[in-house]
């Protein structure tokens, strides 16, 4: 069976993967979207189905309130001992971990590993009755970057590192070198990296015998000549228990479409692994287009954005910028929106914004909402977020409701209106959006609400460090019992639909 890359055309940035028996298991970078740090289970490496989230929500101060880009980035997961650990870095907090019996289940409250601002990308390994985490730094906390460094642990994680040793550093021949992770194979350590950047870079292979190094050095997958740009970073992951058979994870940026997931072969030559397309050993891979599957089985596992809201809880494709508040939602003939009281004209930091990862390249959205504002101020709608952003709404104004599209982007004032006001009497209203891929990565939009032509073209925005999102919400200017019940929200792939 063939398969296409992207094999996740979705936002799942850092991906991380192991393989537990017949099983394959992802967690990703969420930042300071919540519930954070998803996780993701499949059977063959290509169908993936989202099972579990590791955060219910952000422990530390300042994440009830919206921090762009903060949070959560490239976590790592590994099995030892009977458990799943989940190393989670936080730029601003330290180096966290959380464990699990089963990944299905409860994930444990995050302990502290190394505490302080500038550290990212853990990964850990096990050798002789040790932990090894293998770690790279935050240029802009600590004022380095383009190194690696390792601290130790006890065999369960439980002990805070006293000190770190640096045991690389990639100024001269791999700058900007991050998101390492660790793996043995035969008599050697390996660490795999990114390095050159998000948008133009390779990955480099380190190893040595010596966990400390000295790390011998070699790129083994560049662009090339494909259109497949990074590529970034990602997971090495066995396929058996003999160590012969091996494939590769990684992103690659796609703007609006956030950082899509890519699968490749693997190639052993002289003990360094080549991914993608390998035409010369002694050169590096290619990233694939297609590829047969790794797992020779079909399960037909995929992510559905699609939601009926007649769950008793939230489909785990929904986050929230800001840790979720009391109040804020009920799941009871819909999904129930208050119109909770936020006192910026800008809709950049409101916290209840309800979204989701863009899914397909072209695809259209469907959610019908009925309607129930009260006070002047309340508002509900539904939203393409990014650094810039555009809504289609309904406002309360001198006692009567007006559709509204306006635009935005992250650290603006004020939100500006697209298309004049219009009074809107009806109690409910069926927002819809249409979304078509243009040229290389670019997301054009356009919005239809209100039964009527009331449409609006725009370009979709990628986010801090994340692809847009879309979503719905409800506010209000003062405290009000005003309030929006979104009935569903279909997405439909329209790709056979585009040529």
């Amino acid at each position: 069976m063939k398969y296409t890359n992207p094999v996740l055309l979705s936002d799942y940035s850092d991906p991380d993967v192991i393989r537990v028996g017949d099983d394959f298991y992802m967690v990703a970078s969420s930042f300071n979207h919540v519930p954070g740090v998803p996780v993701l289970h499949s059977k063959n490496l290509v169908e993936w189905e989202i099972i579990n989230h590791v955060l219910k929500d952000i422990p530390f101060l300042g994440y009830d309130k919206v921090k762009h880009g903060c949070g959560a980035w490239a976590p790592s997961i590994r099995y030892h001992g009977g458990k799943f650990y989940c190393l989670i870095p936080f730029p601003d907090e330290g180096i966290f971990v959380s464990e699990a019996v089963d990944p299905y289940g409860e994930w444990s409250l995050l302990r502290p590993l190394v505490e302080g601002a500038g550290y990212e990308d853990p990964c850990p390994i096990w050798a002789n009755g040790k932990c090894f985490v293998v770690f790279a730094f935050v240029k802009s906390r600590i004022g380095v970057n383009s190194q690696l460094a390792i601290f130790e642990t006890d065999e369960e994680l439980k002990t805070p590192a006293k000190k770190y040793t640096v045991i690389y550093d990639g100024h001269d021949i791999a700058p900007n070198i991050e998101g390492p992770k660790l793996y043995r194979r035969g008599k050697y350590f390996y660490i795999l990296a990114p390095a050159g950047g998000v948008k133009t870079g390779w990955q480099v292979a380190l190893r040595s015998e010596r966990i400390y190094g000295p790390y011998e050095t070699k790129i083994i997958l560049t662009q090339g000549d494909s259109p497949i740009n990074g590529p970034h970073q990602g997971a090495l992951i066995d396929l058996d228990d003999n160590g012969e058979k091996w494939a590769f994870m990684h992103f690659q940026d796609k703007g609006p479409y956030g950082r899509a997931v890519h699968l490749q072969p693997v190639e052993w030559h002289r003990d360094w692994p080549l991914c993608g397309e390998v035409t010369d050993e002694n050169l590096p891979g290619t990233p694939t287009d297609e590829g047969e599957y790794p797992v020779d089985i079909s399960t037909g596992a995929k992510i559905d954005p699609s939601d009926e809201f007649d769950s008793f809880k939230l489909s785990p494709v929904w986050q929230t910028p800001a840790n979720m508040q009391e109040g804020w939602f009920t799941l009871k003939s819909g999904l129930k929106l208050n119109c909770v009281e936020y006192d910026k004209k800008a809709l950049s930091d409101l916290p209840q914004l309800f979204m989701q990862k863009v899914c397909h390249k072209n695809f259209a959205i469907k959610t019908k909402c009925k309607l129930n504002l009260v006070n002047d101020g309340d508002e509900a709608g539904f939203v393409v977020f990014g650094k810039e952003y555009v809504y289609a709404c309904v406002v309360r104004r001198e006692g009567r409701n007006y559709i509204e599209i306006r635009k935005g982007e992250i650290g603006g004032e004020e939100d500006e209106a697209l298309a004049l006001s219009q009074p809107y009497d009806e109690n409910y209203i069926t927002f819809q959006l249409s979304a078509k891929y243009e040229e290389k990565d670019m997301l054009a939009c356009k919005f239809t609400f209100g039964g009527s032509a009331f449409t609006r073209k725009f370009y979709a925005s990628p986010g801090v460090w994340t692809g847009a999102k879309t979503g719905v919400y409800a506010r209000a200017q003062s405290k009000s019992k005003g309030c929006a019940t979104f009935k569903y929200y279909r997405v439909t792939c329209t790709d056979n639909r585009v040529r």
